[in-house]
């Protein structure tokens, strides 16, 4: 080693190193010298660890901070999809209703009534984030529509929705219940 390589010694500490053989001070440097690369060697080791650990650690709280936004933005679908059963069928009961008795006197009230609660569950679904997916004259859209039937058609495009028979819903960008359709075939 030269003279401006070597390192700097306490001159107390090298007083007391003045007995001590070259070859023995070199081979006890040496050994320091290994131990020293192999202690920044873990040190770095040990750098690289922390950092994948804060890394795992942010993305771990990332995951879970899109899971708490799911669940807030979905909590509603369970209940939803048992609602919608309820809107079909006050829907059904409006239909089943004749033109000539919707104008009786004696039941105008009670359509009213049905027709403004129609308008409520409408009121809420809009509100939660729950819309009617729509079907008629579209192209079929296995994302959205279920085809129930095929039904020869001049008029209609095959693979065409000509019939909603039971309406779709989505909840925020997710689907609810597809729409239930019939399509448009080639006539035979």
């Amino acid at each position: 080693m030269s003279d401006e390589n070597k390192p700097q010694v306490d001159p107390a500490v090298e007083a007391e190193l003045a007995g001590v053989p070259d070859e023995l001070l070199d081979k006890e440097t040496d050994k320091l010298g290994e131990a020293l690369d192999r202690l920044r060697e873990d040190l770095e080791a040990a750098k690289q660890e922390v950092l994948y650990a804060k890394a795992e650690t942010q993305n771990v709280r990332r995951r879970l901070e899109k899971d708490i936004q799911d669940a807030r933005a979905y909590a509603a679908t369970g209940f939803a999809r048992d609602i919608l059963s309820v809107s079909d069928n006050l829907a059904r009961a409006l239909d089943s209703i004749p033109a000539e008795l919707r104008e009786d006197d004696k039941l105008k009230n009670l359509v009213a009534g049905i027709e403004a609660t129609g308008r409520e569950i409408d009121k809420a679904f809009a509100a939660h984030g729950i819309s009617r997916i729509a079907a008629l004259g579209l192209p079929l859209d296995p994302n959205q529509h279920q085809a129930m039937i095929e039904i020869p058609s001049a008029d209609a495009e095959p693979g065409t929705v000509i019939q909603e028979l039971q309406a779709g819903y989505m909840i925020k960008d997710r689907l609810l219940r597809p729409a239930m359709v019939a399509v448009a075939k080639k006539p035979d």
